[in-house]
């Protein structure tokens, strides 16, 4: 999770807004539709440049410059695999430093948001896309969008303000703490850096790194923001950085992960949920000991060994480690949110080599709290719109020696992505099958997902890539850029599921029993949420996570609106998704749960699921035994039996009636340590239970 709430802070792709020309110094009233990107600022030759990289290469530039009038300017513009971001923003700073003024206007996925900010009169005013607000002056204002190096004068001014901090607006308050330099070179040689956390803002400290003045100088995360001629030292800060981080975290691994934590565990007058037959079985005592699940019974049956924990399961129920199916590793305080919300096993579906290895081994040796990974690397064509992270390749004997090296690394599968040559799938994906790995991914532009099916994917990664295959052959051939969403959102609302190619389609991944990876709560949010009220995943955890977060995240708008179509022309589309996946699962098509977010939004998924026509048991079948099958863990894990490995997690409530009771995580079993769900969440950062 933590990744994303970065991203959202300091290089935010939330929705900005509209305003005059020439970005007058009061607040104007806000467009209709977001200024086009002809009529934004144009940064002059001198400004401060910055870069928006990754592994991958360059996405964008952020530049910083001052106006005429003493106002700081900045600008940004981005393409991220399709997705367009050109937006520039104007601070006014008072005398003191703060911000008295700030206005957005542009574009991001999100589409057209007014964001503006004001101080006038001792009080201080915003209005964005989603919420407004007024508060005495004197917090220093988290914005829900804008450039993110505009918030370097924030970085700046949390740096001179020591333990004091800051009270920010509209609530909270912020402080810095420091840690170690680095000296990296760059287009004017040797240059001192130093790494730095700010907490208060986001549920867990994040990184920022600090010039040798102790002012901003970069964002180090899985998309980088850094001045232009320093990209060369993104890998260094990027290390330097995970191994400060990792040293943070390291304490709250050796809290949970100790040898009281594995001693034996008996759960008693609980109800139970059997993965293997699908079942819910009430009134039943498990005995966890020595990792490994020991015995099962009837309430009462059983007798805790000396030296035993015993948990009264009454009201409550006892599931198999939850998996999520796509949840990228992001850092350790990531990896250890998700182990607070129960995720005792994912899959990775694009990490670097480096991270893959590093976090695999360190959980291995007890120094990192984190579900057992199973890891693929994505793999694309070089090219502007690669994936970000990714292997990027020029031929197909680079594509086959990319899947060669993930096999020496020791890894679970690769994953193959939307500007790969189609001709190289093949070859790239018989080498791959030929050393025993999974092959998955998103579906090159240009083919078919039948055709990739046929060219050796035994996955489809996202539901809009099996959508794919009814849409007209212009959205085909762009689907590694916007026209990947904007091609379901506008076309599928009008496909007919019982009728070529989508009928025959359906017949065929159940008959090759290719596995899809829906992620469809993804789409919920793209295609049906108005903004200004919490998306049904994040609904739960509204007040406990992140007020930032609340604003320009959890109650966003969805994807902009394709001219001529409205929101309910998008609803209709995502309606007919929901119909597809449950016809695929009612077909035999093998159906795994999966995000591609921050974990939490895995049991809406599941909820989802049940609209489709799931039952609750079926469900929660997609989140535990169906993934452990595919990654060939089903003998060790993946379902509650004598003998399996001890990975199970105690739920308040009756997810047979109620999916949502599998959100009120009370105990985590992983690995046989014993864990306090309460306890996880507070060291992550929650404030509380989700609701």
């Amino acid at each position: 999770m933590r990744l994303v709430l970065i991203a959202a802070f300091l290089a935010s792709a939330a929705p900005v807004a509209a305003f005059a020309h020439e970005a007058p110094a009061t607040a104007p009233a806000a467009a209709s539709k977001p200024v086009p990107k002809e009529e934004l600022l144009k940064p002059p030759a001198d400004a401060a440049h910055y870069v928006v990289v990754s592994e991958a290469g360059q996405h964008g530039n952020q530049w910083r410059w001052q106006l005429a009038d003493g106002r700081t300017a900045y600008r940004w513009s981005q393409e991220l695999r399709g997705w367009i971001t050109e937006m520039d923003q104007v601070t006014t700073f008072a005398p003191d430093g703060t911000v008295a003024a700030t206005t957005v206007r542009g574009v991001t996925m999100s589409g057209d948001a007014a964001e503006e900010y004001r101080v006038a009169d001792g009080r201080a005013t915003w209005k964005t896309a989603t919420d407004s607000g007024e508060a005495p002056a004197g917090g220093w204002y988290i914005p829900a969008g804008g450039v993110g190096i505009a918030n370097a004068a924030l970085i700046d001014a949390l740096a001179a303000a020591g333990d004091a901090g800051l009270d920010f607006l509209p609530s909270g308050k912020g402080r810095m703490t420091f840690g170690p330099t680095q000296v990296i070179q760059g287009p004017t040689g040797p240059k001192t850096v130093q790494l730095a956390f700010v907490s208060g803002i986001l549920p867990s400290p994040y990184p920022v790194w600090l010039d040798e003045n102790k002012r901003y100088f970069a964002d180090i995360s899985f998309i980088s923001v850094i001045p232009a001629g320093y990209e060369g030292a993104l890998k260094q800060l990027r290390d330097a950085q995970e191994k400060a981080t990792a040293a943070a975290v390291a304490g709250v691994a050796k809290r949970f992960l100790t040898p009281a934590a594995k001693a034996p565990v008996l759960f008693d007058n609980v109800r139970l949920f059997d993965a293997d037959k699908g079942e819910f079985l009430t009134a039943r005592a498990v005995l966890a000991q020595d990792g490994k699940i020991a015995a099962i019974g009837p309430a009462g049956s059983l007798k805790a060994p000396a030296g035993a924990q015993r948990i009264d399961g009454s009201g409550k129920t006892l599931v198999p480690g939850i998996w999520d199916s796509h949840l990228h590793i992001g850092d350790d305080w990531d990896v250890l949110s998700n182990m607070a919300n129960g995720i005792t096993s994912f899959r990775s579906p694009g990490t670097t080599f480096d991270r893959a290895v590093d976090a695999t081994k360190r959980r291995a040796d007890g120094t990192l709290l984190m579900g057992e990974p199973f890891i693929s690397v994505i793999v694309d064509k070089k090219d502007p719109l690669a994936a970000q992270g990714s292997e990027v390749v020029s031929s197909a004997e680079e594509a086959i020696a990319a899947v060669r090296r993930v096999k020496d690394a020791g890894l679970w599968g690769v994953k193959f992505y939307t500007s790969m040559n189609p001709a190289w799938i093949a070859p790239a994906a018989a080498e791959a099958h030929r050393l025993g790995l999974h092959v998955h991914g998103h579906v090159p532009a240009g083919m078919k997902p039948s055709e990739a099916v046929a060219a050796g994917y035994d996955e489809l990664t996202h539901l809009n890539f099996v959508v794919m295959e009814s849409m007209p052959r212009e959205v085909i051939d762009k689907a590694n850029t916007r026209m990947r969403m904007e091609g379901p959102a506008r076309f599928f609302k009008d496909v007919d599921l019982d009728a070529p190619p989508m009928k025959g389609f359906v017949a065929d991944l159940a008959k090759k029993q290719t596995i899809v990876d829906p992620t469809i709560v993804i789409f919920e949010g793209l295609f049906t949420q108005d903004g200004g009220k919490p998306h049904p995943a994040y609904a739960p955890y509204m007040g406990i996570i992140s007020p930032v977060i609340e604003r320009s995240v959890f109650t966003a708008g969805g994807y902009p609106l394709i001219e001529g179509l409205t929101r309910d022309d998008y609803r209709k589309s995502y309606a007919k998704m929901v119909d597809l996946v449950g016809r695929l699962h009612k077909a035999g098509v093998p159906i795994v749960a999966g995000t591609d977010g921050w974990g939490i939004e895995l049991i809406r998924e599941l909820e989802i699921y049940r609209q489709a026509g799931f039952t609750p048991a079926e469900a929660i079948r997609s989140a535990t035994i169906v993934p452990a099958r595919i990654v060939g863990a089903d003998k060790r894990t993946g379902s509650i039996a004598v003998g399996k490995e001890a990975d199970m997690v105690l739920v308040d409530g009756d997810p047979s009636t109620d999916l949502g009771a599998l959100r009120r995580v009370v105990t985590v079993v992983s690995d046989g340590y014993v864990m306090d769900a309460d306890e996880l969440r507070t060291a992550a950062g929650y404030s509380g239970r989700p609701k």
